[in-house]
């Protein structure tokens, strides 16, 4: 149990750290990160709860491939990603240590992560869906997963509060884009089509080639290089 339990919160941890590690300067203040990873972990409940009343809604008779598309942009990601967003928002959209572009970027990943840590423990120890593969699994892609849409979603947060006048665009980019890669992920995931699998690697080392770039840019732009 001890061993499955760290194999659930090791990549969460990785994660956080390489991210702080990125943020090299400028550095965020550990309170402020503190309290935007642990809302992500309080908000894996409501999210839960939120996820349970659009279900309600999802429609009869579409078929495997339908219900896939409405659990994946509906349930999962529509719900996580909003979450994560007004969270993000109402953080650090007025605070004074959002000073350089990259921030944006490394209090998204922590709230995501946030999430990504307790909902992680909850499926490895599931007593149907978890165990060692499960968390492996986790581990490699659906941790780091969370974190790249927290890297899109800072991404256009912090440039939608440099830029005024790209505000609205970009207000709208930073729910919609980690909206729509969310949804695409769990699509594929969902989908129960070997050869919709065939693209997932693919799509996921976009992903990860896309968050690196969108870091490195934020960073290049640090008024504190």
């Amino acid at each position: 149990m001890e061993k499955l339990g760290a194999l659930a919160v090791a990549p969460v941890l990785i994660c956080l750290v390489y991210m702080y590690i990125r943020d090299k300067y400028e550095k965020e203040p550990w309170r402020l990160l503190a309290t935007g990873l642990a809302v992500g972990c309080i908000i894996t409940f409501p999210i839960m709860q939120g996820q349970g009343f659009v279900a309600r809604f999802m429609p009869l008779a579409i078929g495997q491939f339908g219900e896939a598309v409405f659990t994946s942009f509906a349930i999962a990601a529509l719900v996580e990603e909003g979450f994560k967003f007004v969270v993000l928002y109402f953080l650090v959209w007025r605070s004074k240590e959002l000073n350089e572009r990259v921030d944006g970027i490394v209090y998204a990943v922590f709230i995501s992560l946030g999430f990504a840590g307790v909902e992680n423990v909850l499926y490895v120890f599931n007593p149907q869906l978890g165990g060692l593969s499960t968390a492996l699994m986790r581990a490699v892609v659906s941790v780091p997963a969370h974190g790249l849409f927290g890297v899109i979603m800072g991404y256009h947060f912090a440039i939608a509060r440099f830029e005024p006048q790209n505000k609205i665009r970009r207000m709208f980019l930073a729910f919609f884009a980690p909206w729509l890669a969310h949804g695409v992920y769990n699509t594929i995931l969902l989908s129960g089509h070997a050869y919709y699998l065939v693209v997932f690697v693919p799509f996921l080392l976009m992903l990860w080639r896309d968050g690196f770039r969108k870091i490195k840019a934020h960073l290049e732009m640090s008024p504190f290089k």
